[in-house]
């Protein structure tokens, strides 16, 4: 099996595995359970993948672990989320059933994600095809980037979920740990994962192509449903203690905080 029919073979498995969770979405009335699919869509693809492609089980193992690491660490975080929340459902999602009478739009919807899923998976098919028989340094590097880039993002959910925790925070700022020098270190840290499987996957045929991985997922986090909206909630919460977060830190690149000056508050937007 060539790579255009593993792809289509893996369009297939994830189409089959979102609509499943779309039906027990529509069971349990949460369509949160989405964005826990989007997460384990990769976990579904990888084995597809290594069963099917022909590259060294080193180029396996490495892209392998670091997909597997990703997927399984992701999701889980959110999937606990859901779970913690539900019956209560995501606030996009209740917007969108206010558009969207009856399940099958959603089922539509659950699919054009499977898809996407699929897009993000290519730097992994690639790889899986990838007959060189050693590892490149630009492979290397690239996972390695990936790697550092997971391990940030773990510790700002974990720094999140520390203050989160204290009764003592409720209804104030998160300014700890990373997030003193981002409001967002968790999307940024998101988007680097996915530059250094593009970085990684510059090491096989076509490799290029999966620039679209990472321009996509910062273009969802900066300016789609990460930031935009997690922000609108913040505002709606917080009031003015995370306007001023806002006048101090920067919103996605960790960096040196500026002081709250009058002047910022009159140039605010």
């Amino acid at each position: 099996m060539g790579l255009v029919e593993t792809a289509g073979l893996g369009a297939a498995v994830s189409l089959v595995f979102f609509a499943v969770v779309w039906a027990i979405s529509v069971r349990v009335k949460n369509y949160g359970f989405l964005d826990v699919a989007f997460s384990y869509g990769l976990l579904v693809l990888l084995p597809v993948y290594w069963a099917v492609g022909g590259a060294p089980w080193e180029r396996k193992a490495l892209f392998g672990v670091a997909g597997i690491l990703w997927s399984v660490r992701l999701g889980t975080y959110i999937l606990r989320r859901v779970v913690r929340h539900h019956p209560v459902e995501d606030v996009r999602y209740e917007k969108l059933r206010a558009s969207w009478p009856g399940p099958w739009r959603f089922l539509v919807f659950f699919e054009i994600q499977a898809l996407l899923v699929v897009v993000f998976s290519l730097p992994f098919l690639f790889s899986a095809f990838n007959p060189e028989a050693r590892l490149g340094w630009v492979e290397l590097a690239g996972v390695a980037l990936a790697f550092f880039a997971l391990g940030g993002e773990a510790l700002a959910d974990a720094q999140m979920a520390r203050f989160k925790a204290d009764p003592a925070n409720r209804g104030q700022v998160c300014e700890a740990g990373l997030w003193r020098y981002s409001r967002h270190p968790n999307y940024f840290f998101e988007s680097l994962v996915w530059w250094g499987f593009f970085l990684g996957a510059l090491g096989s045929a076509h490799g290029v192509w999966t620039v679209v991985c990472p321009l996509l997922m910062t273009h969802f986090l900066c300016r789609v449903t990460g930031i935009p909206l997690t922000e609108e909630y913040a505002l709606r919460s917080k009031g003015e203690a995370y306007r001023r977060y806002q006048r101090t830190t920067s919103a996605f690149v960790p960096w040196f905080r500026k002081e709250d000056t009058p002047e910022s508050k009159v140039h605010e937007p």
